[in-house]
């Protein structure tokens, strides 16, 4: 049974199993606008502070019909779902929709976008890839002045230093309270399923901010601490950089006998890694949040000699003692098919175990997936029992 708090469980549920809903909700309540926007690199932070609802787009569980003759199969998932949703009216309640780069098929959906419902504004930001040029900075600032400019633009009004701070204090104390939710998983402390820590997540970014942080700290204050089971094999997920994986996925993982201590999911840790700095300039501030969260949760789609993906995943296996991974590989997504081989090397070179799972739009077989599961969960036990002399 769940530990956590299962009304105020419930009311998240609702809003990440249906954000539109949710957004027209809150439109009709408050009279302000709402604006969507596409993983992963968008300022949130930006349409709060204008009065607006900031809504990151989620795939939804629709079965693609009008979108497949907008994009080819070949792209992901994700990118496919945007484009059916555009072109049937689900996202109509938006009034008006900011990218802040990540890779060509999302640009695609977002030209379907444009296609499908050219009344709405659609702004895109590119934000360099290189992290280390002396560059860098000054153009992250430049594209994020144009999407103030942007935000501005559709609001109406000017956002003011004190608007954009206090929306800075509102989002870094809710990312502030998820990362202790992922301090007590780490720990073994308090029991919670990888679908739950999905949930906790997922509802923050189409939710009003405050309203989820009350009610994470609700959820907070009720846990129960307890010893984590001692029959199961502690898992990092990684992966999937768009979009939440199905939640039966993430069940099959853990019923198999693991359990998911960590993850680097954009659904998860990745999205809350990084606080923007609160002293100084806020909009100043937005840029270094963009740069320092690539060193905290580095991407694939992003350059730094700092540190690199492998190195960070070897790092948080390490840190939080598990006995090994399972990669979440959204199918066709390119980034991660292209960087996944560094990966393998990585942890085969350390003795880590590995299973990859590709998923897709239209679901995986699950029970193929558990017999994998078990499998891995299986070999990994073998691996660590002792050796009978």
């Amino acid at each position: 049974m769940s530990e956590l708090h299962a009304p105020s469980m419930a009311l998240l549920q609702a809003a990440a199993d249906d954000p539109v809903t949710y957004a027209q909700h809150w439109k009709t309540a408050h009279q302000r606008p709402v604006i969507g926007s596409f993983p992963m690199n968008f300022p949130v932070e930006l349409a709060h502070a204008a009065g607006a609802l900031p809504v990151i787009i989620q795939e939804s569980r629709t079965p693609i019909t009008e979108g497949r003759s907008l994009l080819a199969e070949f792209y992901c998932g994700y990118t496919r779902s945007i484009a059916d949703q555009a072109a049937i009216g689900e996202l109509d309640v938006f009034d008006a929709f900011v990218a802040a780069d990540h890779c060509v098929q999302l640009l695609g959906a977002v030209d379907v976008i444009r296609y499908a419902r050219p009344g709405k504004p659609v702004h895109f930001a590119q934000l360099t890839t290189a992290m280390d040029n002396a560059s860098t900075r000054p153009r992250v600032e430049n594209r994020m002045a144009d999407l103030r400019a942007e935000v501005e633009t559709v609001i109406g009004s000017p956002i003011s230093d004190d608007e954009l701070s206090a929306s800075i204090v509102a989002f870094n104390r809710n990312r502030q309270l998820l990362r202790e939710f992922y301090g007590l998983r780490r720990s073994g402390r308090v029991r919670i399923t990888a679908s739950e820590m999905q949930l906790l997540v997922k509802s923050s970014m189409v939710m009003d901010i405050d309203e989820h942080t009350t009610i994470l700290r609700t959820i907070l204050s009720e846990l129960v601490v307890a010893d984590a089971p001692g029959d199961v094999v502690r898992i990092h997920l990684s992966g999937h950089f768009c979009h939440a994986p199905r939640p039966e996925i993430l069940d099959v993982i853990e019923e198999s006998g693991a359990l998911v201590v960590d993850d680097d999911l954009y659904t998860g840790y990745r999205y809350i890694s990084t606080d923007v700095p609160e002293d100084g300039d806020p909009f100043a501030a937005l840029s270094s949040w963009y740069l320092e969260r690539n060193l905290n949760a580095p991407c694939p789609t992003r350059v730094t000699s700092e540190v690199d993906w492998d190195t960070y995943l070897l790092d948080s296996v390490a840190a939080s003692h598990a006995a090994g991974v399972v990669v979440l590989m959204a199918k066709f997504c390119e980034p991660h098919m292209l960087y996944y081989p560094e990966l393998r090397k990585a942890l085969d070179e350390h003795g880590i175990p590995l299973l990859l799972i590709e998923t897709e739009h239209e679901g995986i077989p699950l029970e193929k997936l558990r017999t994998q599961m078990e499998t891995f969960i299986e070999r990994i036990r073998r691996s660590a029992a002792p050796v009978a002399v």
